[in-house]
């Protein structure tokens, strides 16, 4: 074991030590802070040597399965950066990869991290000018894609590395002679712990895509508030619903249940089907889940009751979660889903981790390692802000910065912060409550306005799968709360239902919160499925403009 091994150690078991005691953790917890740090060296094959405990279990909609051990991860992604080296690749390339949740994700992302090249992660969702976009900006030298996705590259010229995971792809080499390697791996030298290691291209809610570099220390190190969140412990089974090429992948599908030696689950599903998921958690014994809200809604439609799960965590993330579905999940399995905050930028910043009280509607206190201010339009400190984090220490799950932008790290790092763009309110006891966006949060006759509030009400409604509310212009009140919503399955959109949903709302809401206006519409979404309110604000916008009205859309005052 070497000294980065166990100073990694020592702050992971700190944790784990403290994995109910909120208070002793945030006081006693320190970063481990490093010079030189390469986490897939130093750690992950420090611990997976000769261990047979299960590290990663991919299960199909069809039945196969397939496990590896921490072991077996180990030689097999030496033997994939050895391969990797001979292709070419080398410390500080930027290596875009296409995978699906399959096992070579897991050993190529190893393997890049050994060698110390810059891993891109990139959903399969892509389309061309997506991925121009990624070889431009992010200066990608190598390509590792599913052989399914190769044709997507056909029309982007230039002398990149191209490898291809599973059928023979004329023009490509095979993923598969990587297994011809030597299992033996020798670095070409130190990695910096401030060398980059990731570069994430942001899903885009408000403009194009930003470019998140994160180096040896900031995820792999930082992803520790992560494992303290979740609750993750060694031997865990734990599920994470997420697509490779998201930060929230890289969260819970890799570092942090990798960190607290659990083994990653994976159920691979073409369409999803809350009775087969059900069905997989109880067979398989899944003691851990994180999944978004979207998959919650679904999730809440069937019997909970019937399934026999041997749950003991139960996490949202994504988009805060609405009371109405902790509620639901908490009476028929007695657990509470704990909800937590964090960013592409960083790991989770805060949470409800295991064994503290939940306050409905709060997504928790801040994590250990990180200092959480509330500031106004001043930067001073308020009850009601935007959630910053203190530079001072700087925390270790901060990104590097954003990439080729060095105006826009400057103006999310200014006045001794760094500025998430997300306004909270924090109660007495800490809680801090998600109030939303700053760009979507809006005034109607001159009171603010929280879309999540009142989303969060909407749902409950029981015709109600989705919602997402936006401000629409108003000639008295400057603007007034719309609704765009999504029935569940078996509804008609019509007016009486209309009629029906705003009266839900208006007697449980505030009357100056009052929703005015309803549409029955699909909700726009980033192909990370975050719900682009931009774009419903400028469509609404644009119709007012123009005296349009859509023939499913519903004004309070036309329906009596």
């Amino acid at each position: 074991m070497n000294a980065n091994h166990a100073t990694f150690q020592k702050a992971r078991q700190f944790l784990l030590d403290h994995r109910t005691d909120y208070d002793g953790a945030v006081k006693g917890f320190e970063w481990p802070r490093f010079d030189d740090f390469n986490w897939a060296l130093d750690y992950f094959d420090g611990f997976a040597k000769n261990n047979d405990a299960t590290a990663l279990w991919i299960v199909e909609e069809d039945g196969r399965e397939e496990k590896r051990s921490f072991a077996q991860m180990s030689s097999r992604s030496s033997q994939a950066a050895n391969w990797l080296r001979g292709l070419g690749v080398q410390r500080g390339d930027r290596v875009l990869l296409m995978l699906g949740n399959e096992r070579p994700l897991w050993e190529i992302m190893l393997a890049c991290f050994k060698l110390g090249a810059v891993v891109i992660p990139a959903t399969t969702l892509l389309v061309h000018d997506d991925l121009l976009d990624r070889f431009d900006r992010g200066r990608v030298k190598h390509v590792i894609a599913g052989a399914e996705h190769a044709g997507k590259f056909a029309r982007i010229a230039g002398g990149y590395t191209r490898i291809a995971v599973g059928k023979p792809v004329d023009g490509w080499t095979a993923y598969d002679d990587a297994a011809k390697a030597p299992e033996a791996f020798t670095p070409d030298g130190p990695t910096k712990a401030t060398d980059p290691l990731l570069l994430y291209f942001t899903s885009g809610t408000t403009s194009k895509p930003k470019l998140v570099l994160h180096s040896h220390q900031s995820y792999p190190v930082g992803s520790l508030s992560t494992m303290y969140w979740i609750g993750l412990q060694p031997g865990d089974v734990h599920l994470n619903i997420s697509s490779p090429g998201w930060a929230k992948h890289a969260w819970s599908c890799f570092f942090a249940p990798w960190n607290a030696q659990a083994c990653i689950f994976i159920f691979n599903y073409a369409r999803f089907k809350a009775e087969a998921l059900l069905g997989v958690l109880e067979r398989c014994g899944v003691t851990v889940m994180c999944a978004p809200p979207t998959v919650w809604r679904l999730l809440i439609q069937a019997d909970l009751t019937k399934a026999r799960v041997k749950l003991r965590e139960l996490i949202g993330a994504g988009e805060p979660l609405n009371p109405e579905v902790i509620e639901q999940v908490q009476a028929a399995w007695g657990i509470t889903i704990r909800d937590g905050f964090g960013q592409t930028e960083t790991t989770c910043q805060i949470g409800n981790s295991p064994g503290q009280k939940v306050v409905n509607g709060s997504m928790g206190r801040p994590m250990p390692g990180y200092e959480v201010v509330l500031l106004n339009a001043d930067d001073q400190p308020a009850d009601e802000g935007e959630v910053c984090l203190s530079l001072s220490p700087r925390p270790v799950g901060l990104m590097i910065g954003y990439e080729d932008d060095a105006e826009k790290t400057a103006d999310v790092t200014r006045a001794g912060h760094y500025h998430t763009g997300d306004v909270a309110q924090r109660d007495a006891s800490g809680y801090i409550t998600y109030v939303g966006r700053a760009d979507d949060v809006f005034k109607s006759s001159d009171y603010r306005i929280s879309p999540f509030e009142l989303e969060s009400v909407l749902i409950e409604h029981e015709a109600v799968a989705e919602a997402a509310i936006v401000p629409s212009p108003d000639p008295v009140r400057l603007c007034v709360p719309k609704a765009f919503v999504v029935l569940v399955g078996g509804r008609e959109p019509s007016a009486e239902l209309a009629r029906d949903i705003l009266a839900y709302c208006r007697d449980r809401l505030a009357p100056y919160k009052r929703i005015r206006r309803i549409e029955f519409a699909e909700l726009p979404k980033t192909i990370s499925g975050k719900i682009r309110r931009v774009e419903l604000r400028k469509g609404e916008a644009d119709r007012r403009q123009a005296g349009e009205k859509g023939e499913l859309e519903f004004f309070e005052e036309d329906l009596g």
